[in-house]
């Protein structure tokens, strides 16, 4: 009776202090999950965190902004990347941010299609990049004004809700639902279409665009240089394209316009409660900004961050 007793004393210890490893494990694990604009940067941020406090842990996955929302919305994960503004219908479900940096949604041209010479020197004005990606009414390229080739533009777009089709679509007086093209789904998915046909048109974030090492456009995609001010030519003070460095200052400057320029943000349902969450976030709005340039991305401006910092201690 004495060694039953004695080993049901036993497993009860085993079963609290496996519960108390379960519980403590779980506060020392950051989840994340959204945006693939955000992702290469969460995901080095993660890396260098990881240095300074081994014991946390983190599972970050991409999905999309909207995903990123959702599960930050019903607790599925600790925090949402996302990357477009946010509504006031999910501010009104109690969503709350921390803006951490910046970047762009830029569109793109196969670099075979034969009217990319062209497009280049001229680039595409606001309104006839809505005319081809909103209202459709413009679906060759010689129906542009100075333009001779007759080629069809076949047009490619996002299949998830995101934060790059949500922003270009803002930019162009839409919604997302409202763009017209091939549904792809991802950032890398989106730029390999466009790699994949001569006569592909699509828009990236910068960091599927552009090789961060190398500072030069991934092979086979080229950029469509928008036509700031609409003097059916790319001026030279929008011609800013040619490396990620020149993008990145133009897009910190306000040189290419916002949107498709845009913050990028981590989300969760309410402030977080959990102080590894909270303790990451600080570090992300102080330390962790001098990685931001490194990973390909624009630094907010620092009034901007201390703004998040003391939201954070609030």
């Amino acid at each position: 009776m004495m060694k039953a007793e004695k080993l049901n004393v036993l497993l009860v210890v085993i079963v609290l202090l496996s519960a108390c490893s379960s519980g403590r494990k779980k506060e020392q694990t950051i989840s994340l999950s959204g945006a693939f604009a955000l992702y290469p940067l969460v995901v080095k941020w993660s890396e260098e965190y990881q240095k300074e406090h081994p014991g946390i842990r983190f599972n970050i996955s991409a999905g999309g902004a909207g995903k990123g929302m959702a599960d930050a919305l019903s607790g599925t994960v600790d925090l949402g990347m996302f990357s477009r503004a946010i509504s006031p219908e999910e501010k009104a479900k109690g969503v709350w941010w921390v803006a951490v940096t910046k970047d762009a949604v830029i569109p793109t041209v196969n670099v075979a299609n034969p009217v990319w010479p062209v497009i280049q020197k001229r680039g595409l004005t606001h309104d006839e990049l809505r005319r081809i990606y909103v209202t459709g009414e413009i679906t060759r390229w010689n129906q542009l004004a100075g333009i001779s080739i007759d080629e069809a533009i076949n047009l490619y777009t996002r299949s998830d809700a995101c934060g790059a089709a949500g922003t270009w679509a803002a930019y162009l007086g839409g919604r997302q639902e409202d763009l017209k093209g091939i549904g792809v789904f991802g950032d890398p998915g989106l730029a390999d279409a466009v790699v994949k046909d001569e006569k592909g048109v699509g828009y990236n974030n910068t960091i599927y665009l552009y090789n961060v090492k190398t500072g030069r456009k991934n092979p086979g995609i080229e950029v469509i240089p928008i036509d700031v001010n609409g003097n059916g030519t790319i001026d030279a003070n929008e011609n800013f394209y040619d490396t990620f460095n020149q993008i990145l200052e133009a897009i910190g400057n306000g040189a290419y316009p916002s949107p498709p320029a845009r913050d990028l943000y981590l989300v969760a349902k309410g402030k977080p409660q959990k102080q590894a969450t909270l303790d990451f976030l600080k570090w992300i709005v102080t330390k962790g900004q001098v990685f931001v340039s490194e990973a390909g991305y624009v630094p907010l401006p620092k009034e901007v961050l201390d703004e998040q910092e003391t939201k954070l201690q609030q």
